[in-house]
């Protein structure tokens, strides 16, 4: 028996030293390869598939599962249609409450439920948004899609928005796309869609698809071009930060390599790096910095995400009008971020960069991946398998 306690004790003293040099990064890292810019005439024809189908002033519907909601694809996209001012936005849930929005603990509050949302444009919306729900199969919006789609809305998916587009029978028969990771099993469940490569987000009779995360970005953008015109929209994008919005994309530059598989181990099984990260919340905090900020932190697998500071009663009112709700910190923080209210779309850059210098580099290529955004940094794809 105490021979088998060495040996057991033994094996572990080996692993804990010989396993963080079995998961080290050894790839050499390389610049993901700039997309080509659309062709003018390409892009106009996605500006004239997304025309507002019913009204001068159209609505837009951000729908949300009260159980979960992706914090990023709910805020940002709120956040930019909002900033717009061309449309009549509401953040609607599928009944009264709280949405949760993963992966953290922050909540808002839904404006409208659809029955609401149904009573005030018994016509349906004009677009509705549709960000990744944690239970893509939500049989409550998945109805409220298809009765918004028969009422003639455009539906726009952001990210793993596109699984409930898929089980709501909207991507058959149509060019579409995805999260790099998930695309594949739409595919396989939905044959009859064609998956188009290369493209940060595809419009096809009356449905618009988007890759990752941060593709709400030029979608949304896109999206308020085709309401309120080119100006507008360029006025938008320069007040975000955003420096451009057609579906440029290199569908290549997004794939999970061994390199990153071991960065996202190594992180979940380095719990003595583990630490809490405080995010300044006040009231007129803004959305899309926040959203941003957020997802990144709780996609390096080292973070736990808490506000640091806020109003009275655990909640704000953000920048362009969402109630937010947050937990009262319980816990200290090794260090507070705060969301910037200038050019908030640069967010991305700047955490990516401070993730790198703070943990590592190939953490800020992994944070990078999952969000599918096309970073730039010195480091922001490893390649070798």
């Amino acid at each position: 028996m105490r021979n088998a306690l060495y040996i057991c004790l033994g094996a572990i003293v080996v692993l804990a030293i010989c396993l963080p040099a079995l998961l080290s990064s050894r790839g050499q890292p390389t610049a993901s390869p700039a997309p080509e810019q659309i062709a003018s005439d390409e892009h106009q024809k996605v500006i004239a598939a997304l025309k507002p189908p019913k009204r001068q002033r159209p609505a837009i519907a951000l729908i949300a599962a009260n159980d979960g909601t992706e914090v990023a694809d709910f805020l940002t996209a709120y956040g930019i249609l909002k900033e717009s001012g061309v449309a009549d936005v509401t953040a609607v849930a599928e009944r009264q409450g709280a949405i949760r929005l993963y992966p953290n603990n922050l909540k808002a509050e839904a404006q409208a439920t659809t029955a609401e949302f149904d009573a005030s444009y018994p016509e349906g919306a004009d677009y509705v948004v549709v960000p990744a729900l944690e239970q893509p199969d939500n049989a409550a919006v998945i109805a409220w899609l298809k009765q918004q789609h028969e009422k003639g809305a455009t539906i726009v998916s952001i990210c793993n928005g596109s699984l409930t587009m898929a089980a709501a029978g909207l991507l058959d028969g149509r060019k579409a796309t995805g999260h790099w990771y998930s695309v594949k099993q739409i595919q396989k469940e939905h044959p009859s869609m064609e998956r188009v490569r290369d493209r940060r987000y595809v419009v096809d009779r009356g449905i618009a698809t988007s890759t990752g995360i941060t593709a709400s970005l030029p979608l949304m953008t896109t999206l308020v071009e085709a309401i309120g015109g080119r100006d507008v929209a360029s006025r938008l994008a320069t007040r975000i930060g955003l420096d451009n919005w057609d579906a440029r994309h290199t569908t290549s530059a997004f794939q999970l390599t061994l390199e990153h598989r071991k960065t996202f181990i190594r992180n979940k099984l380095s719990v003595w790096r583990d630490e809490n990260v405080g995010i300044k919340l006040n009231d007129g905090v803004d959305e899309i910095a926040l959203g941003l900020m957020a997802d990144a932190y709780a996609r390096t697998e080292l973070t736990e995400l808490i506000a640091a500071n806020g109003g009275a009663g655990g909640q704000v009112q953000s920048r362009r009008g969402l109630t937010l709700q947050f937990d009262a910190p319980t816990k200290s923080v090794a260090f507070a971020v705060e969301p910037p209210r200038d050019q908030p779309a640069r967010v991305i850059d700047r955490e990516l960069s401070r993730i790198a210098t703070r943990y590592d580099a190939p953490t800020a290529a992994f944070v990078a991946l999952t969000m599918e955004y096309p970073w730039s940094g010195p480091q922001a794809r490893l390649v070798r398998d």
